[in-house]
């Protein structure tokens, strides 16, 4: 499958040489404490086994690191996401596996086309191809196993919620439920409030601090050089001289081809699954938008306020830049074939009706040199960049063995930085570095006098580090903590106010049924909520999921003392709304999809989870506790 893209020449690395430098870096994030980074399959640790095949430490790392960076996981939030992380890779190896044996098959042809659809059909030549997949982190082979795999899963999983069906009663019922409305009365304690009104004295400060001197120590500190090779610093350095660029240029004309292309925008109205009439309706709405264009309309308005396609009716219909062979047929043969800010007649494609019109028309040409040799100068270089970068690295490493504590003169000679610094704890930002984990690991895995192993810092730096001094942490004195101990000390206290109120106006509330009297014996004040639906909010108060009893309860009803993000608050439910029966119809079709979709989420768990013990169970699949727990317990840190 794709053998044309397979291969990876000098010429390709070249030009593709910042990437492959970022993918070079990226790779050194992946290493598993106490594993190998080199060797074979074999040689890895082995995280999984599913079906036989193996998933090793190495592929756990990356899918980690992949979907941190997709997803844009905070720090103080990895150590919950990483395990779900890394079981979802393992889960959907499981699935696909599972489908394979029911005979469920991608073929390559199938493929083929999801690759063209992915990439809108720019998967024209092998560069291109070659680029692509190595954004990801992989090569070819890997990123086609892993497209089938996810393709498997998924085709199995919709083998068991094809069946979900939604009956129109459990619509209306769903209906009503998210659509109806409540008001509450309510007084709350907010925490917030109560802090500025709470002053302790040093005696009640200290008395606190005794009771809980074992919650507070000084943490270990450190005092560490850092030698960094950065390849900004690393790339000036390096020259590259117009002649080397010109005959980089003409032995390699090819790769700077471009092939006849338009740049189009367009209106498309789908009939994709409409009856006759329908199709003829459809028709006689695209006839009146083309002749609002063609009379001097504002195509991309239009096209934002018409177009069903979804990707690009936002951008005013814009779709960019087109080759042939990317679109259908006829959208092909009305585009190539019109002129710059030429309007199409309808065009009738298999999704429907298209007005389109041609914004630039390039014919077939090769690109000339003066437009590409910025392009050839960073490609060269950041190839040598990262050759540079290691072998810098390297040497830096060896000197700084024979002598860790020259890390100055090191640096100087050498012409990267060396960073001294003193009192560095764990968890608190590194000037000049910030708190990479990489940094924090290796810190603590050295003696004084040690130096440390080349590791990479982000994708654009490589570090050693050489530990001088280590002071060790232990019990804190009253003077060190006083800051920390009176917020402490507060939190406590305000807590413990705003629990007694709470507990006394709900008290109040449900012998009396009156919320203002329960709020004037406790100091607060009574308010009231506007409606409020499921999905809302209660005003002043937060999210509608803290109130859920309330949708249940009748009117008159007092409920309380309940937890909220900012205090505690006691509620009466004085206001019931039930949903407007009359708008139900014309949301028929949303709330039934909607359902649909929960009640489809629901079943693939249940479906994946069976699937997985069963396997498991058969001995299908493998989990290598102690290589997922040192892959993965060095993120908690």
């Amino acid at each position: 499958m794709f053998d044309l893209f397979r291969s990876r020449d000098k010429a390709v690395r070249i030009v593709l040489g910042a990437l492959l430098l970022l993918v070079a870096a990226s790779m050194l994030l992946y290493l598993v404490p106490g594993g190998t980074s080199t060797g074979s399959r074999g040689e890895q640790q082995i995280a999984a086994e599913v079906g036989g095949d193996v998933i090793t430490a190495q592929e756990i790392q990356q899918h980690v690191q992949d979907a941190i960076r997709n997803q844009h996981i905070p720090d103080r939030l990895m150590y919950v996401y990483l395990p779900r992380i890394a079981q979802g890779l393992i889960r959907e190896r499981a699935m696909a596996y599972e489908a394979r044996r029911l005979g469920i098959e991608v073929t390559d042809a199938e493929l083929a086309s999801m690759l063209q659809g992915m990439s809108g059909g720019q998967f024209s030549d092998r560069a291109t191809y070659e680029r692509f997949v190595s954004q990801q982190n992989m090569t070819i082979p890997q990123f086609e196993a892993q497209l089938r795999d996810s393709e498997l899963a998924q085709r199995l999983v919709s083998l068991a919620t094809a069946g979900v069906v939604i009956t129109p009663e459990e619509a209306r019922q769903y209906y009503d439920q998210q659509n109806e409305k409540i008001k509450l009365q309510y007084v709350a304690f907010s925490q917030e409030d109560l802090k500025g009104k709470i002053n302790p004295t040093q005696a009640e400060l200290e008395e606190y601090f005794n009771k809980n001197h074992a919650f507070y120590t000084t943490p270990e500190k450190h005092d560490i050089d850092v030698l960094m090779v950065e390849q900004q610093k690393v790339a000036d350095s390096i020259q590259i001289s117009d002649a080397q660029l010109r005959n980089y240029y003409a032995s390699h004309l090819d790769q700077f081809r471009v092939p006849e292309r338009v740049h189009v925008r367009h209106i498309l109205l789908k009939t994709t699954g409409q009856s006759p009439d329908q199709v003829n309706k459809t028709k006689a709405k695209a006839e009146g938008l083309l002749k609002q264009v063609r009379s001097g309309g504002d195509f991309a308005a239009l096209a934002t306020a018409n177009s069903d396609d979804p990707g690009s009716a936002q951008k005013g219909g814009d779709l960019g830049w087109i080759v042939r062979g990317q679109t259908v047929p006829n959208f092909e043969a009305a585009a190539f074939s019109l002129k710059p800010n030429e309007i199409s007649n309808l065009i009738t494609t298999e999704y429907g009706f298209h007005i389109i019109q041609v914004l630039a028309h390039e014919q077939a040409r090769v690109r000339p040199f003066d437009e590409v040799k910025a392009d050839i100068a960073g490609g060269m270089k950041n190839e040598m960049v990262a050759d540079r970068m290691q072998g810098l690295a390297d040497q830096a490493h060896a000197e700084l063995q024979k002598a860790p504590g020259d890390c100055v003169k090191i640096g100087a000679r050498l012409r990267i930085s060396c960073l001294s610094m003193s009192g560095v704890v764990r968890g608190v930002p590194i000037p000049g570095i910030g708190t990479d984990r990489d940094v924090t690991a290796a810190i603590n895995a050295l003696k004084v006098g040690e130096v440390s192993e080349v590791f990479p810092i982000g994708t654009a730096k490589m570090a050693i580090v050489t530990l001088r001094k280590t002071t060790p942490g232990g019990p804190a004195q009253f003077a060190d903590v006083k800051d920390r101990l009176r917020n402490s000390y507060l939190g406590v206290r305000v807590a413990e106010i705003v629990r007694a109120n709470a507990a006394k106006a709900a008290d109040i509330a449900k012998k009396t049924g009156d919320i203002e009297a329960a709020a004037k014996a406790t100091g607060g004040t009574a308010k009231t909520t506007d409606d409020f639906t499921r999905a809302g909010a209660a005003e002043g108060l937060g999210p509608a999921s803290y109130f859920l009893q309330a949708f249940k309860s009748t009117v008159g009803t007092v409920l309380g003392p309940i937890q909220t993000p900012g205090g505690s608050v006691v509620v009466k439910v004085i206001g019931k709304t039930p949903a407007d029966p009359t708008q139900f119809a014309a949301q028929q079709e949303k709330v039934i999809q909607e359902l649909k979709d929960r009640q489809s989420n629901e079943q693939t768990e249940l479906f994946q989870d069976s699937i997985m013990t069963r396997l498991i169970n058969e001995g299908k699949v493998k989990i290598h506790k102690d290589v997922m727990d040192r892959i993965l317990s060095p993120q908690k840190s």
